[in-house]
């Protein structure tokens, strides 16, 4: 094996630490996976039985089975694909709109503006969710997927994500464009959008993460089971007096896959969008 340490130079110890704390502290993040993982593997005997075991003693694929089977679960993922893609095209949309209009456009009240769109950000949903539920109730849009993404149409941190990166782009590009007869709407297109497709790829991703997990407003809006996103269709396995410990598990890890297989391939580009955002203020 080859040792990248240059030739005579003495070993660093801190180096071996470094590592060291890194590789504990991703076992510790990827334990609670894996022990989901392993639960969705076992019987339902052995996932009560104690002392619990880590490694299955014989691996079973019967919670997968029941959980693509007995329930509708086929159905609640397409919902959660649905409502997520279709939130992310909104987030991406108006977030390089917006975040375009701030970094290069100047008009009345623009800080002001801003300032107001990034406080917004640290208002939880549970705030302002009941007027988005009156809103949503005279538009009657319950039950429908309009109605599930309505609070997640427009994300605040992407159009600050965005503003930040188009802050880059040199203003020379823009006006040559410009004298050449160009339209606003032409350089967004041709010019603005291709610079960015690193960080809108980064902020697609978190977008579309985001709203794979919403629970507390399809909770409230949708009646029925036709319409259960992934996260609603877990709680199908809480019965009355018991839990399907096992299907839930296998559930949940059906549920990951999809962000998970994503982020394994667009990774490199959502590490460089999110350094690359932050690189002028």
């Amino acid at each position: 094996m080859i040792s990248s340490r240059a030739p005579g130079k003495p070993f660093d110890l801190s180096i071996l630490l470094i590592h060291a704390v890194l590789i504990l502290g991703s076992l510790f993040i990827l334990f609670p996976f894996l022990w989901i993982l392993f639960t969705s593997l076992k019987s339902g005997e052995e996932i009560l039985r104690l002392p619990p075991t880590i490694i299955p003693e014989n691996f079973t694929l019967a919670n997968f089975v029941a959980v693509l089977t007995i329930q509708q679960f086929p159905r609640f993922i397409l919902n959660s694909f649905i409502i997520s893609s279709l939130s992310m095209l909104s987030v991406l949309l108006t977030s390089v709109l917006g975040g375009y209009t701030f970094a290069k456009f100047n008009f009345p009240l623009k800080n002001a503006l801003f300032v107001l769109i990034l406080a917004t950000a640290i208002v939880p949903f549970e705030v302002y969710m009941v007027s988005v539920y009156l809103t949503v109730s005279r538009l009657k849009l319950f039950d429908s997927y309009l109605g599930i993404i309505f609070p997640i149409l427009i994300m605040s941190f992407g159009v600050f994500f965005i503003r930040q990166y188009a802050l880059s782009i040199p203003n020379q590009l823009l006006d040559a464009a410009r004298i050449d007869g160009a339209s606003e709407f032409w350089i967004l297109a041709r010019v603005v959008v291709p610079l960015c497709v690193t960080p809108l790829l980064a902020l697609g991703i978190f977008a579309f993460s985001e709203a794979w997990a919403f629970f507390i407003w399809p909770l409230i809006i949708i009646n029925t089971k036709s319409m259960f996103t992934v996260e609603l269709g877990l709680m199908t396995f809480h019965k009355k007096f018991y839990m399907d410990h096992g299907p839930i598990a296998a559930g949940a890890i059906i549920s990951i896959l999809p962000m998970l297989i994503v982020f394994l391939i667009l990774r490199k580009r959502f590490i460089q969008g999110v350094t690359l955002s932050g690189m002028k203020m």
